[in-house]
């Protein structure tokens, strides 16, 4: 079976784009700050770094989003 053309007439099969995720995990923000993770859940609120809890209890997980976290990075610049 051959790939159907795609409506807007090119005949080349569609591929898809790398989608870059929105969202940090708290591991993955402790890791980019060189820091631990128990820091990013102790101390980020409290500098101004703001999470989103999905879930609730043992099971909830705390996601930044990614261009608050490179915002919040610019902000900490010593000028």
């Amino acid at each position: 079976m051959e790939p159907q053309p795609h409506p807007s007439g090119n005949s080349q099969p569609r591929t898809r784009q790398p989608v870059e995720p929105v969202l940090m995990d708290t591991s993955e923000v402790a890791a980019m700050l060189s820091m631990s993770t128990s820091w990013v859940y102790r101390e980020a609120s409290k500098l101004g770094l703001k999470g989103y809890k999905l879930g609730r209890g043992k099971n909830a997980k705390v996601l930044y989003k990614r261009t608050e976290v490179f915002k919040w990075l610019e902000n900490q610049k010593i000028h």
